[in-house]
């Protein structure tokens, strides 16, 4: 009797564990996801602020010609 309790108290912390690990990876995927999908729209900015200030350069560079 007591190895039956034994034996279902480790099933159902085993099976515990597998859940939280489970979710465990589940979150780490997601962060992963958020933390590219961050570098991605920084890199997209960075390109737009240089595209910005290379115009900038452009239309000093005509003033001065003028």
């Amino acid at each position: 009797m007591k190895m039956c309790l034994v034996a279902a108290l480790v099933a159902l912390l085993a099976g515990c564990g597998a859940d939280t690990a489970s979710t465990a990876v589940t979150a780490a995927s997601l962060k992963k996801q958020e933390l590219q999908q961050g570098q991605q729209t920084m890199q997209d900015a960075q390109r737009k602020i240089d595209g910005a200030v290379q115009q900038m350069r452009q239309s000093a560079k005509r003033a001065d010609n003028d």
